[in-house]
């Protein structure tokens, strides 16, 4: 009875080495993948989730901020059509001798 207790006890001792070497291969493997997609991603000049995200969120705000001035130019084009065309200014008395003289001093 003895030894059967020993034997199984061996056993024990060989399955549990045997899962911890299982384990550590595991982790060996998954940091040579990982190593390995990351050296593709930065020969093929691919980016990451995080860096796609962010320049994601960038494009949809210019985009958003876009659609704002757009808006706010067809306001400002109707307000501008609305409003009478006047064909000469009207200058003042002060604004026509003013004129006058910066003319003749041109000639």
């Amino acid at each position: 009875m003895q030894s059967q207790k020993r034997i199984f006890d061996d056993i024990a001792k060989v399955a549990g080495g045997a899962l911890g070497a299982l384990g550590s291969l595991k982790q060996e493997i998954e940091n040579l993948v990982k190593q390995r997609v990351d050296r593709f991603m930065a020969d093929h000049d691919l980016v990451s989730r995080e860096e796609f995200e962010a320049v994601k969120a960038m494009a949809s705000e210019a985009r958003a901020e876009q659609e704002r001035i757009a808006t706010r130019l067809a306001e400002l084009e109707k307000e501008q059509s609305a409003k009478p065309k006047s064909s000469t200014p009207k200058r003042t008395p002060r604004a026509k001798k003013a004129i006058k003289t910066s003319a003749k001093k041109k000639a």
